[in-house]
């Protein structure tokens, strides 16, 4: 798979899930059995910043290597701080949220693989 077909997909998938989070917070919160809608749409503004940086890198051609690194990087952290997340907050919310938390986890995991793969073989 050719790295701009992976950011591509990395774009789209976290700009839909930010604006989900951003435009029905409500839901989410009912998902996970808490009170406040602040930390969805907060990540969700995150995700839309994210998604738009990503598709400015899979539209440049040549795609900058130093700019896929950074955003191979944030996917890294991002389920790295989702695993803590879960671990710390894990009695606060339903176990459904811990679920959907550790499945994007997951995706970004697989997000990250795949684009650092691609990079090093100069799939572009």
């Amino acid at each position: 798979m050719k790295l701009k077909n992976i950011l591509f997909t990395n774009a789209i998938s976290s700009g839909i899930t930010g604006l989900l989070l951003t435009s029905v917070p409500e839901f989410f919160a009912k998902l996970f059995g808490v009170n406040t809608i602040v930390p969805f749409r907060e990540v969700g503004v995150f995700l839309i910043v994210f998604a738009l940086f990503v598709l400015l890198t899979a539209s440049k051609s040549p795609i900058p290597k130093n700019w896929t690194q950074l955003i191979i990087a944030l996917d890294v952290s991002w389920v790295i701080v989702s695993v803590v997340v879960v671990v710390i907050i894990s009695s606060l919310v339903s176990i459904f949220g811990s679920i959907i938390i550790m499945t994007i986890a997951g995706w970004v995991g697989m997000m990250a693989y795949l684009q650092q793969k691609a990079l090093n073989k100069g799939s572009v």
